[in-house]
Formats: structure tokens, C-alpha cells, sequence
């Protein structure tokens, strides 16, 4: 993530970076992206979707399995802001990570 938590402040935002860190209520809940939070007390630490208990990997699982939006809505009492927000998520992240792969020149120095 190109933005890290503030320690002190509980607080820490980017200009010009999609990526907003704040703790929430002073606990271990860190907003790590606009309405995607993570906790090591909730789902092992997986981002969530803020306020819920619902991990991002399970809407981007429902959608990929066909399910509507309008269904997941309705399936996990969510917003389509909320499933908005998790696709958002998930594809600031992988346009962030490196790839897991080296690339042919990288292969062929070693």
C-alpha cells in the first residue's frame, strides 16, 4: 500500500493517492482504502468492508460466480457503494502489486 498508518495521529493521508489510512475509534480497525477497512480481530485481518464483517474476497467471489450485484445486496444487507468499494479496492491493489512472476529478462540473468 503506498500509504502507511500514523502511530501517533491515528491518522495519515496521501495527497493525489487513492489510498486514505485511518485508525478507526482509536482501536486496531485501520480504513485502508476508501470504505475498506482491516483488523487482525476481524476475518484474520482480511480488508472488509467498513463496518461489516464482510470480507472483500467474498463479494469479488460472488460476482466472479455470477451472482448481480442486486443479489449480493440483498444476500449480505450490503450497498452498491459498499460493492463498488471492493471492486475499487481490489483493483487499486492489483495495479500495485508487483507481479509474482519475474519478467523473460529477469529469468534469463539467473
Amino acid at each position: 500500500m503506498p500509504a502507511v498508518s500514523e502511530k501517533h495521529t491515528g491518522r495519515s493521508e496521501r495527497q493525489g493517492a487513492a489510498t486514505v489510512v485511518r485508525s478507526i475509534q482509536g482501536g486496531s480497525n485501520v480504513e485502508v482504502f476508501p470504505g475498506i477497512s482491516m483488523d487482525p480481530k476481524i476475518r484474520f485481518g482480511k480488508p472488509c468492508i467498513a463496518g461489516t464483517r464482510i470480507d472483500v474476497a467474498t463479494v469479488l467471489s460472488g460476482l466472479a460466480s455470477g451472482a448481480s450485484a442486486d443479489e449480493l445486496v440483498s444476500e449480505y444487507d450490503l450497498t452498491r457503494e459498499q460493492i463498488s468499494a471492493a471492486l475499487h479496492y481490489a483493483a487499486h491493489v492489483a495495479a500495485h502489486l508487483p507481479p509474482a512472476v519475474a519478467s523473460p529478462d529477469e529469468n534469463r540473468s539467473r
